[in-house]
């Protein structure tokens, strides 16, 4: 099996076009070519009035060998023609006969669930604890919030089964490097739960939060026919570390907030970026981490047609384009950066705090994209050294500082503070919104939000505006909303782990995930999952860690 990358046709192609163009590419007659398939499908807007569709194809031809010399004499195809990657995912171990401890993973994130899926394959019956609910009822207490305002501490955006992805737009790309194609397995387990089959070929796949609850949910009742035990409402708040005569650390259990200790000597701590009393709680018994560098903004909204506009022109509306994305970053005269995060083609903005007193934004989006508006983080880059010095925690307070300003300026119901990008650019509160609606729930109150954000960051986001809407037509419309704030882009801090995956001062314990600082996003805190799975996987069956 060969396979053909940058392979381009016009948007507008018919199907029989690609089998027609391919053969022409190859110099090859129809019965040479006995079958082919999309392996992933891209497009390219460069020229807007031009856009192409950029294929690789995986393809049967009847003499490899002669092909391969063949396009060895064609500079540009010797480029893009080669073997097909062999992406077949294989376990590393299997669970030993003897007894030993079942092995416990704290969080069912999309880390937590891989993890415990290939652990659960491999035959080692995880023990999966989750602080909160199953997702359906997690969903009924998250619409709670956006819609009366009242917010359940343990079930929320942030905490529950399915992790704080279920609640957003459901990418499933990144650009990790990811040499063992673990990301193959994380899209075809998606598949296998009921996510769509394109997600295995399109470029930018996405799924949206109603087919996220249900694939969460098939996975959970996969993962315990194959053995594992899933605890809902189990909080783990403390860790049983003992000293040896050697003087290394070693987990020895959990202890869940209602007493019980579970004996354990593997743990995934999968669990996620705002567990902020997780974190505390390993401060204190010594497992290392550090404070890490993330990032603090706003989310803005436009509405969507402008953005499909100024990204397809005249293909606006395509159906294989769909609603248009767009990623930008802006690096300051005064030496900060400020960068479009997480962004929601046709979704909403939605309350994410798990704290009380405290006001969180971050953006959704359902799988058709239809609602009316873009949104999209715009933060600014910030980093322990510069914006929050002393331990590995002070990240947190200062998220907890500009989340606290947030819910006092939104007028200490849960409601937003929001600005129209014109009177934020002049420096003026917002008394009213204009023709853009924000789609925030529970509600946004108009205000200046330079009383929720840094100096620096107001300083970078007014400078960046201007020169965004030098690149996408419209972006700095006096009327786009922008509703603060957004501070959970990436956990605070890093558990710092070594290249057996575990805790670099407590055996045992396997960081893992976004919240341990090793992933960003569904995709590659999937891939994370796997690899610590692995891991734990390899050291129960007594084998050597793979370099």
């Amino acid at each position: 099996m060969l396979r053909l990358t940058e392979f381009k046709l016009p948007l507008s192609h018919p199907p029989e076009a690609l089998e027609k163009a391919l053969l022409a590419r190859l110099g090859l007659r129809p019965g040479e070519l006995r079958r082919f398939s999309v392996a992933r499908r891209a497009w390219d807007a460069r020229k807007r009035s031009a856009i192409e569709l950029v294929y690789t194809l995986d393809l049967e031809v009847a003499d490899e060998a002669a092909l391969l010399r063949r396009a060895a004499r064609d500079k540009v195809l010797a480029r893009s023609l080669g073997p097909t990657p062999d992406t077949t995912y294989r376990h590393v171990a299997g669970a030993p006969t003897r007894a030993t401890k079942r092995p416990v993973v704290i969080g069912t994130g999309p880390c937590g669930i891989l993890a415990a899926l290939v652990l659960a394959e491999m035959g080692f019956r995880p023990i999966i604890l989750e602080r909160g609910k199953v997702v359906r009822e997690r969903t009924r207490d998250t619409w709670a919030l956006w819609r009366k305002s009242v917010l359940t501490p343990e079930s929320n955006v942030q905490f529950g089964e399915g992790g704080a992805g279920t609640f957003s737009d459901g990418k499933l790309w990144s650009a990790i490097k990811d040499p063992q194609h673990l990301g193959r397995k994380v899209l075809e387990e998606f598949v296998l739960a009921g996510a769509p089959e394109e997600i295995l070929w399109v470029a930018k796949p996405h799924i949206g939060t109603f087919r996220l609850v249900q694939m969460v949910e098939s996975m959970r009742a996969k993962i315990e026919a194959l053995g594992g035990e899933y605890r809902f409402g189990t909080k783990v708040v403390d860790f049983v570390i003992e000293t040896g005569r050697d003087g290394q650390r070693r987990l020895r259990g959990v202890v869940t907030e209602a007493g019980e200790t579970i004996e354990t000597d593997h743990c995934v701590l999968a669990i996620g970026h705002s567990s902020r009393d997780t974190f505390a709680r390993l401060q204190d018994r010594g497992v290392f981490m550090e404070a890490k560098a993330f990032s603090i903004g706003v989310r803005i909204e436009h509405p969507q047609s402008i953005i499909d506009r100024a990204r397809f022109s005249n293909f606006a509306g395509n159906k294989i384009l769909g609603a248009a994305d767009y990623k930008l970053v802006h690096h300051c005269g005064f030496g900060r950066s400020v960068y479009s995060f997480c962004m929601c083609p046709g979704g909403t903005v939605v309350a994410a705090t798990s704290e009380e007193g405290r006001v969180v934004t971050n953006g959704m989006s359902q799988y058709s994209r239809a609602e009316r508006n873009a949104n999209a983080g715009i933060v600014v880059g910030i980093t322990p050294e510069r914006d929050y010095p002393g331990n590995s925690l002070a990240g947190v307070a200062f998220q907890r500082k500009w989340e606290d300003a947030a819910f006092i300026a939104g007028g200490g119901d849960y409601r937003a503070p929001a600005q129209r990008v014109g009177d934020f650019l002049a420096g003026r509160a917002s008394t009213s919104l204009g023709q853009v609606i924000p789609s925030y729930k529970p509600g946004v109150t108009p205000t200046d939000l330079s009383h929720c954000l840094p100096d620096f960051a107001v300083a970078a986001i007014r400078e960046a505006l201007p020169a965004f809407g030098r690149q996408i037509r419209g972006f700095n419309m006096e009327d786009a909303v922008m509703t603060g704030v957004e501070t959970r882009t990436s956990s605070p801090v890093r558990i710092r782990r070594n290249a057996s995956l575990r805790s670099v001062n407590t055996l045992g314990l396997y960081p893992a995930g976004e919240g341990a600082g090793y992933a960003g996003g569904i995709f590659s805190a999937g891939v994370d999952g796997i690899r610590v799975a692995e891991a734990v996987g390899r050291d129960m069956a007594g084998l050597a860690v793979a370099a």
